[in-house]
C-alpha cells in the first residue's frame, strides 16, 4: 500500500525534477493540477551575499499551495517533492538538508547516491524518501539505507537514464520489494501511465513532456524542439556530465558537434559544485526522454495533466471493456 502522502492523487503521476527547468512556477502548477510536483534543490542558486533562494522557493510553494487548499477544500493540491543530489561533489547538500528539514518537505527524492542521513532527515520531519535507481543492485542498497520507495529509471528516460528495459527492471525489483515503486522512462500519455501500473509500478514518473509547458523554466527554442522532436532525435552520451544521459540531437548539432560521433567521459568528471566549469557550448545542449513524440505543442501544465487524466481514464475503461468482452 502506498503511504498516505502518495494516496489521493488525481492520477498516479509524479512530475520528475529537471535540471534548471523545474522551479516554483512549474511545481505549483503541477500540484494544483493534482500530481506531485518536484524540483532539484540545486536549481535554487543565489549570488554570493543574496538571501538563500531555496528558503524563498519553499516558502512560496508552501504558502501558495496552502492558500489554494483553503480556497478549494474539495480538490486540494497534491504534495510537492524536493530532489537532493547525493553526490560527493555537492557541497550544498548538508545545508539544503537542514533547510528542507526545517520546512518539513513532505517528499524527498534522492539521486546519485544513497545516504542514511538524508533518509533520516526526511523521516524526522514527517516526510518520505524516494531514491532513483537504474538497476536492482542499487535498489537493494537504497532500501538497506532507509529509503521508503524506489524510482526505477529505465531506458528511454530523460537525463541520466538507465540502460535496462522497464519490464526487466520492474520485475526484478518487484520480486523482493512491495513498497512504493515509481517508473521513469518514455512515459508521456495516460495510456503509458496505466501500462506502468500494469507492469508493477504504483506511479509514473514524468519529466520531459513538462519541458514544453508554459510554466517550465526553459528557453522557447528548447520547448519548441521538444514539440518538434521524437524518439529518433534522442542521443545517449556520457560526454556532457560523465554519466550516460539522453539528449536532443538537434541541440547537439546546434552546438557544433556531431551527435553520431561524440566522445565519452569518465564518471569521475561529474561535479555538482557551484564553481564547476563546463564548456560554454554545452549550455544549450538539452536533455529529453524518448517519449517526447507524444508532445506536439507548448501548453499550460494543467492542460497537459488534464490530457493525461482523460487518456488514463479512457485506457482503464478500454481495458475493462476488453476484459468484459473476453468474459462474454
Amino acid at each position: 500500500m502506498l503511504p498516505p502522502i502518495l494516496q489521493g492523487l488525481r492520477i498516479p503521476v509524479v512530475g520528475s525534477p529537471m535540471f534548471i527547468v523545474s522551479g516554483p512556477e512549474l511545481v505549483i502548477a503541477q500540484c494544483k493540477a493534482g500530481i506531485v510536483g518536484s524540483f532539484p534543490a540545486l536549481n535554487a542558486r543565489e549570488k554570493d551575499g543574496d538571501p538563500i533562494l531555496l528558503e524563498a522557493w519553499l516558502t512560496r510553494i508552501t504558502e501558495e499551495l496552502d492558500r489554494y487548499n483553503q480556497a478549494n477544500p474539495d480538490r486540494p493540491a497534491a504534495p510537492f517533492a524536493v530532489n537532493q543530489i547525493v553526490h560527493r561533489s555537492n557541497g550544498r547538500l548538508e545545508r539544503d538538508i537542514e533547510i528542507c528539514h526545517r520546512h518539513k518537505v513532505p517528499i524527498w527524492i534522492t539521486s546519485l547516491g544513497a545516504r542514511v542521513e538524508v533518509n533520516e532527515a526526511a523521516h524526522d520531519c514527517g516526510g518520505i524518501a524516494l531514491h532513483d535507481v537504474i538497476n536492482n543492485v542499487f535498489a537493494k542498497k537504497a532500501i538497506e539505507k532507509g529509503a521508503d520507495g524506489l524510482i526505477a529509471v529505465a531506458a528511454g528516460a530523460g537525463g541520466h537514464a538507465g540502460p535496462q528495459s522497464p519490464f526487466a527492471l520492474l520485475q526484478e525489483i518487484r520480486d523482493w520489494f512491495n513498497g512504493p515503486l515509481l517508473l521513469s522512462g518514455a512515459i508521456a500519455t495516460g495510456r503509458a501511465v496505466l501500462a506502468a501500473q500494469v507492469m508493477g509500478a504504483d506511479l509514473a514518473y514524468i519529466g520531459s513532456p513538462f519541458i514544453a509547458t508554459d510554466e517550465a523554466n526553459a528557453q522557447p527554442d528548447y520547448k519548441r524542439m521538444i514539440a518538434e522532436s521524437g524518439a529518433m532525435d534522442i542521443v545517449t552520451s556520457s560526454l556532457f556530465t560523465g554519466v550516460s544521459g539522453n539528449y536532443l540531437a538537434p541541440s547537439i548539432r546546434n552546438a557544433g558537434m556531431d551527435p553520431d560521433a561524440l566522445d565519452h567521459a569518465d564518471a569521475e568528471t561529474m561535479s555538482f559544485s557551484e564553481g564547476a566549469k563546463k564548456p560554454k557550448a554545452w549550455s544549450t545542449i538539452w536533455g529529453a526522454g524518448q517519449g517526447i513524440g507524444a508532445i506536439r505543442e507548448t501548453v499550460p501544465a494543467a492542460t497537459y495533466v488534464n490530457r493525461l487524466a482523460d487518456e488514463y481514464r479512457a485506457a482503464k475503461a478500454g481495458v475493462v471493456g476488453l476484459e468484459a468482452a473476453r468474459a462474454g
